[in-house]
C-alpha cells in the first residue's frame, strides 16, 4: 500500500507543478522561449520525486517506466498493473487539484481555452504538426528516457546522482520535441489532463497511452539486450 500511496502522490505532484507550469506559469502562451522553465519544471519535479519516494516505490510515475521494467524483466507483471492503476490515478488527482486552483482566478478561467497543460498535435495546437510526427516523437522521446532510466539503475548502478541525470534527461527532450506534442512520455501525465478538458484532448488521448508503451517497451527490450552483450 505504500508503494501504491507513493506512485500516486509522485505522479500527481508531477502533473500538478508540471502542468501548472503551463497554465499557472503562464510559460505555454510564450513559446518557444517558455519552454526552457517548463522543461525544467517537469524535469526537477521528477528528480525531487526520485529522491522523496524513490526508496519507497522506486518513483516510476510513469506507466512507460513501469512497463519498461517489467520487459526488462525487473518487475513483476502483477505489481506492474498496480502500479499503473496507481500512476493513472495520480494523474487525475494532480489534474483536479490543478483545475481546482486555476478556477479559483477571480477574473475567471475558461477551461476550453486555457487548457490544463494537456497533450496535443495538429492546426492550432503548437507547432501544427500531424498526428504521424507526433507519434514519432512520443515513441522515440520515451524510448531515450526509459533506456536513460534503465542504464542508470541498472548492474552499472549511478547512486543517488542517477536522479539528477533522469531530470535533467526530461528537460532535454523538451527542449527539441515539446512544440510537436507538448512532450507526454507518460501515459499518467497525458490522462489526466485530457479526462478534465474533455473534448479534442480526450479524443486524443489514445496515441499518448500507445506510443509511450510501445517506446517504454523497445527500451526494456533493448535494456535485455544491452546487459546479454
Amino acid at each position: 500500500m505504500s508503494k501504491v500511496l507513493a506512485e500516486v502522490f509522485g505522479t500527481a505532484v508531477l502533473v500538478l507543478i508540471g502542468c501548472g507550469s503551463v497554465v499557472m506559469g503562464g510559460y505555454g502562451t510564450g513559446f518557444p522561449l517558455g519552454i526552457l522553465p517548463v522543461a525544467f519544471a517537469f524535469g526537477l519535479t521528477v528528480t525531487a520525486m526520485i529522491y522523496t519516494i524513490g526508496p519507497i516505490s522506486g518513483c516510476h510515475i510513469n506507466p512507460a517506466v513501469t512497463l519498461g521494467l517489467l520487459a526488462a524483466g525487473r518487475m513483476q507483471a502483477r505489481e506492474a498493473g498496480t502500479y499503473i492503476v496507481a500512476q493513472m490515478v495520480g494523474g487525475a488527482v494532480g489534474a483536479a487539484l490543478l483545475y481546482a486552483i486555476v478556477s479559483g482566478k477571480l477574473s475567471g478561467y475558461d477551461l476550453a481555452q486555457g487548457g490544463l497543460g494537456e497533450n496535443g498535435w495538429g492546426q492550432g495546437f503548437l507547432g501544427g504538426y500531424g498526428v504521424s510526427a507526433a507519434f514519432i516523437v512520443e515513441v522515440i522521446a520515451t524510448f531515450l528516457f526509459v533506456l536513460a532510466i534503465l542504464r542508470l539503475t541498472g548492474k552499472d548502478h549511478f547512486g543517488a546522482i542517477a536522479g539528477l541525470i533522469v531530470g535533467l534527461t526530461l528537460v532535454a527532450l523538451h527542449l527539441p520535441f515539446v512544440n510537436v506534442t507538448g512532450l507526454s512520455v507518460n501515459p499518467a501525465r497525458s490522462f489526466g489532463p485530457a479526462l478534465i478538458v474533455g473534448g479534442k484532448a480526450l479524443g486524443q488521448l489514445w496515441l499518448f497511452l500507445i506510443a509511450p508503451v510501445l517506446g517504454g517497451v523497445a527500451a526494456g527490450i533493448a535494456d535485455r539486450v544491452m546487459n546479454r552483450a
